[in-house]
């Protein structure tokens, strides 16, 4: 029998924290609009025990299982939160692995699930502000592509956006053409209550399969965001081309644009 949508399996990754400790617990849940299973790992601050009244901002992470592992994301976010660089938040890492371009490139089902399963079974678990204003999303390289695309479609969920050697090359729903979709969607889309991180590596400048440059299209994405009134905090990493390396050492800045506790515009 095919369990239901709040149906799941919890794992903690980690025995029971000592008080006062961040924790990471691991999920299976039913993706009920792409019909498949789906991991996600949850990381709570320490907070999350001590103020059992706070409501908290939301950070999805696509890639999830890259940006846990990888990128050390629990870690950079116990720190980041311990400087009060960024307030306490609850971030949720899904797992792509699966049917990454599935997921992550232009496509409307995986956005629906994000917005319409996913996120209210969050809140239903976890104590999340009803702000949209404190909710963001993220990703690198094709994830990134999809954070902007998430937000894109749902702004009743997301303001903020996070994006890493963003894929902006792509066509809509996995097609190579006509390229850099998305950007063409919000030049010709009335303005939306979003707020941009992007960073991309200054030696991305190899051309893709339609015959767009990867930066270029980063550069591209950003003229008309900010032509059209968006904040957009912008990095081209000097010397960095498209890996991890460059993706975890800008992880934390990126967070701290757009979670800073005491800009909160």
């Amino acid at each position: 029998m095919r369990r239901s949508f709040l149906a799941l399996i919890a794992i903690c990754v980690s025995a029971v924290p000592a008080f006062g400790a961040s924790k990471v617990s691991a999920f299976v849940l039913d993706d009920g609009v792409n019909h498949r299973s789906r991991r996600v790992w949850v990381y709570e601050p320490a907070e999350s025990a001590a103020l059992p009244d706070a409501k908290f901002g939301l950070l999805v992470l696509l890639d999830g299982d890259s940006y846990r592992e990888e990128l050390g994301a629990p870690a950079v976010l116990d720190a980041l939160i311990a400087k009060k660089a960024i307030p306490p938040l609850i971030a949720v890492m899904v797992d792509n692995a699966e049917a990454r371009l599935d997921d992550l490139a232009n496509h409307e089902r995986f956005a629906t699930y994000v917005a319409k399963e996913l996120v209210p079974w969050v809140r239903a678990h976890y104590r999340i502000s009803a702000n949209a204003d404190d909710v963001a999303i993220g990703g690198a390289s094709a994830g990134g592509l999809a954070a902007a695309y998430v937000a894109f479609r749902h702004p009743e969920v997301f303001h903020k956006v996070l994006s890493q050697s963003g894929a902006f090359w792509r066509g809509n729903e996995g097609a190579s053409s006509p390229g850099e979709w998305l950007t063409e969607q919000f030049r010709s889309a009335p303005k939306l209550p979003l707020q941009f991180s992007i960073e991309v590596g200054a030696q991305e400048t190899g051309k893709v399969v339609n015959g767009v440059v990867f930066l270029e299209a980063n550069r591209r994405l950003r003229d008309v965001l900010r032509a059209k009134g968006y904040r957009v905090d912008y990095v081209e990493v000097p010397n960095a081309t498209h890996g991890e390396s460059q993706w975890r050492a800008a992880f934390p800045d990126a967070l701290t644009k757009l979670f800073n506790a005491t800009d909160r515009r």
